[in-house]
């Protein structure tokens, strides 16, 4: 499959992660924080090559989830679903870069870096909330693969 020859780095991430997403806001001030499990997966079948599923908790007892169903083409993947859309690519064997907007609110965007851990059993990431020109909240995530 040429998503897997083509994003190695990406395809690394395969399987199950479980960690943190930590939200701060421009002051510095933390303003969220919940638990996360997130599925990345190359289905054999089906119209995405690449299909994340993300599944949130938090303390309270509130839970999301989101899927993000990817396209591929010319080396990136394509997100696009009823409340985002973007891409990723690959910046080298250990780094995937992505750029999202959200649907409800255009005029801002994010960017996420992913790095992953030379055994490729823990990641960190962070997201950057562009908005008006300026950063005004970064998410940071430290996350481990989840052992079957």
């Amino acid at each position: 499959m040429a998503i897997r020859q083509e994003m190695k780095t990406l395809a690394r991430h395969e399987g199950d992660w479980e960690g943190v997403y930590t939200y701060i806001n421009e002051d510095g001030t933390v303003t969220d924080r919940h638990h996360a499990h997130l599925t990345c997966a190359f289905p054999d079948e089906g119209e995405y090559p690449y299909m994340q599923t993300n599944r949130y908790r938090w303390d309270d007892g509130r839970q999301e989830e989101f899927r993000f169903p990817a396209t591929y083409e010319n080396g990136q993947i394509w997100f696009d679903t009823e409340r985002m859309a973007g891409h990723a690519w690959d910046i080298d064997d250990k780094i995937t870069v992505l750029t999202w907007t959200y649907k409800h609110d255009p005029t801002g965007y994010f960017y996420e870096m992913i790095h992953l851990s030379d055994d490729g059993n823990s990641r960190c990431r962070t997201w950057h909330f562009i908005q008006d020109g300026r950063c005004t909240r970064r998410v940071v995530i430290n996350e481990t693969r989840k052992q079957d």
